[in-house]
């Protein structure tokens, strides 16, 4: 492959949590998030992608909607549980993402708000259809995602380059 081939970035937001008495880090899903973990999981089988790797915050409920939608892909891709993704900035993220080695050409990373939304929207220079307005009018709720392309190696991701090519998010 080579670093002009099309690349895909799926931001994919943590499904809906629960409530306990314990840190942020370890909440875990609610009962309505582990349903549309699973649905959020059959809606990215449905774009045709297949993944070469998954960035996932190393939170529980993060983990916990990966496990759940992964198991919706024909494919499982290598996933690395990085603490960095956990309360980021877009701009940290970018900067997790600039690190992906340049023979990676799909990533779906799994993390929280308000970075990800940050990050679809600061990444997209340019969008598809009506998926922009799509995803600004819902503010991009749990289990929702945004797929975004580009091209060029990985470390020159950076603000405006990616088209958002679509955005989905369960039924509320």
């Amino acid at each position: 492959m080579s670093a002009a081939d099309p690349r895909s970035i799926v931001l994919l937001r943590h499904a809906k949590a629960d409530w306990p008495q314990v840190s942020d880090h370890e909440r875990p899903l609610a009962e309505r998030g582990r349903m549309d973990a699973a649905v959020a999981g059959r809606k990215l089988a449905d774009t045709g992608i297949t993944f070469d790797l998954a960035l996932c915050s190393t939170a529980v409920r993060t983990r916990e909607t990966w496990k759940l939608a992964v198991h919706e892909l024909a494919h499982r891709p290598k996933t690395v549980y990085e603490e960095r993704v956990y309360e980021a900035s877009p701009g940290e993220l970018i900067a997790v993402l600039n690190e992906t080695p340049d023979d990676v050409r799909n990533v779906i990373l799994i993390g929280h708000n308000p970075g990800v939304h940050g990050l679809a929207d600061i990444l997209s220079g340019s969008a598809e259809g009506d998926a922009r307005a799509r995803m600004n009018g819902r503010g991009f709720p749990a289990a929702a995602f945004a797929l975004l392309s580009f091209e060029g190696p990985w470390k020159s991701l950076e603000p405006g380059v990616a088209t958002l090519a679509d955005y989905w998010a369960p039924a509320e």
